[in-house]
């Protein structure tokens, strides 16, 4: 296992990242050390909001970061998980950079969006990568070559890398379409660069991460999401199905089973959730 001096990472936090994912391979700067890590990592560290659903900001101190995903049987979003990545790898002796994307899922076609999405760029053996374990339900199960405009399979589903004036656009294939997941640059970010945009997402009153419960997970043949109260199960083989859960305790017991989260039992959680299950089911 190379270890890289400059890591904030230690061996009790490396340690407990790989009995988190379940990881027991020889921890080797390779591309199948990455491929083995980007497909368990969203498979045991889910993508949540509980945090800021409940007005508690987001720090994205490592050591924060570490007791919450590692220790606290929590998930986080894209700051912190793919924060927790970048240096896992790093760790490893991987070369990596953090990049911002724009996000495009669900943006009417030509909005202009913030910079707001963390990305990893990865280098292994002279070609690049994309890695991102933090993008809710289309979380990617493995990297991208980035260097290539053709369709890239991963465990789950088909993706491609294609140009967008000055950016590269990242589209997943849905039901044979191509939909546009996000866009980005290749100028690497420092990490006070997610200062400002993690306070956005889990502070300003617009947030949708401060409006909305967000959480999601894969598994070898299929992806659980739960927007607000309704929970989804996009099976490989069977297709999606929907389920509206209309009570506070069933959200607990979704978030719980399905996306193995301890839930806080604080006053605010049950507050946030009892709020939730009064919503609008998802159009």
């Amino acid at each position: 296992m190379t270890q890289q001096a400059n890591s904030s990472m230690t061996d009790d936090d490396l340690g407990a990242y790989f009995a988190r994912i379940g990881y027991t391979g020889d921890g080797k700067p390779t591309l199948a050390t990455l491929a083995a890590l980007h497909v368990l990592h969203p498979q045991a560290i889910p993508f949540e909001n509980l945090d800021s659903l409940r007005q508690l900001s987001v720090s994205l101190d490592p050591q924060v970061v570490y007791d919450k995903l590692l220790r606290a049987q929590r998930g986080g979003y894209c700051y912190e998980q793919n924060g927790l990545f970048k240096r896992v790898l790093e760790r490893l002796g991987f070369e990596v950079k953090g990049l911002l994307a724009r996000v495009l899922w669900f943006a009417p076609e030509g909005t202009i969006t913030p910079r707001s999405h963390m990305i990893l760029r990865v280098e292994i053996d002279g070609r690049s990568y994309i890695a991102d374990i933090g993008f809710g339900s289309f979380t990617l199960t493995a990297p991208l070559l980035l260097d290539s405009t053709g369709e890239q399979a991963t465990p789950h589903e088909i993706f491609r890398l294609t140009p967008l004036g000055n950016d590269i656009c990242i589209q997943a294939k849905m039901r044979g379409e191509w939909r546009s997941l996000y866009r980005f640059e290749l100028t690497e970010q420092a990490a006070v660069d997610y200062e400002s945009p993690n306070w956005y997402a889990c502070t300003h009153p617009s947030s949708r991460f401060v409006n909305n419960l967000i959480c999601a997970r894969t598994v070898p043949d299929k992806r659980y999401t739960l927007l607000n109260n309704q929970l989804s199960t996009h099976s490989l083989s069977e297709g999606t199905s929907k389920q509206i859960l209309h009570t506070a305790e069933a959200l607990r017991a979704s978030l719980r089973d399905v996306f193995g989260i301890a839930v806080p039992q604080d006053e605010a959680m049950t507050a946030a959730l009892e709020k939730i299950v009064l919503r609008e089911p998802p159009a």
